[in-house]
């Protein structure tokens, strides 16, 4: 029985090595994408609160015109939060953070706004604003729903990225680590409550 000479082995190596690159960039392609549906799908969340916040606002004006430093500031963050956009393709933990820091203060001047109809029965009494409460409440459900996924898929994408040897792929390919959504800052305590 003959041997097999060296260069049908190294043939062989060669193309296995490029079936291998050709499976780990594949890969990397189809988990970068699942990780631009979720960021998607984040954005669509955020958007939605965004639309909902102008009919919150001018419901809550008719009751109650004299706190229009709490009306503003919601209409100033929700701007704001509007002008920050992030390219799924660059999704770098600083943009993200920027985009989550822009998004955190629609949510404080909301629960703000929220706040001060404690004040007004006849607004927590009004029909259409409890439906668009019940909408916003749901809506902050599905963005909490949407950045866990979002997380998973990142962090799901960052291991293939890191993994030996599809690194050297990705490094090879322009693939890089792709940011993730934190904790607000204070998540970590608890709220103190006070009767």
């Amino acid at each position: 029985m003959k041997k097999p000479s060296l260069s049908i082995i190294i043939g062989i190596i060669v193309v296995l090595c490029g079936f291998y690159g050709c499976n780990a960039y594949n890969g990397l392609v189809s988990q970068d994408e699942n990780v631009s549906r979720a960021w998607a799908d984040v954005e669509t969340q955020y958007q939605r609160r965004s639309d909902l916040i102008p009919n919150l606002v001018n419901t809550v004006k008719g009751y109650a015109a004299h706190e229009s430093q709490t009306l503003r500031a919601v209409v100033e963050a929700r701007t704001k939060a509007t002008q920050i956009t992030v390219d799924p393709a660059n999704l770098t933990p600083e943009k993200l953070a920027e985009y989550q820091a822009a998004q955190g203060e629609v949510s404080q001047a909301l629960g703000r706004l929220l706040a001060i109809t404690e004040n007004y029965p006849d607004l927590k009494a009004n029909e259409q604003f409890s439906e668009l409460q019940a909408q916003l409440e749901g809506t902050e459900n599905r963005i909490a729903e949407s950045r866990r996924l979002f997380n998973e898929a990142a962090q799901q994408y960052n291991v293939s990225v890191r993994r030996f040897p599809n690194n050297l792929f990705a490094n090879l390919f322009g693939f890089s680590v792709k940011g993730n959504f934190k904790a607000d800052a204070g998540a970590e305590k608890a709220p103190e409550v006070q009767f």
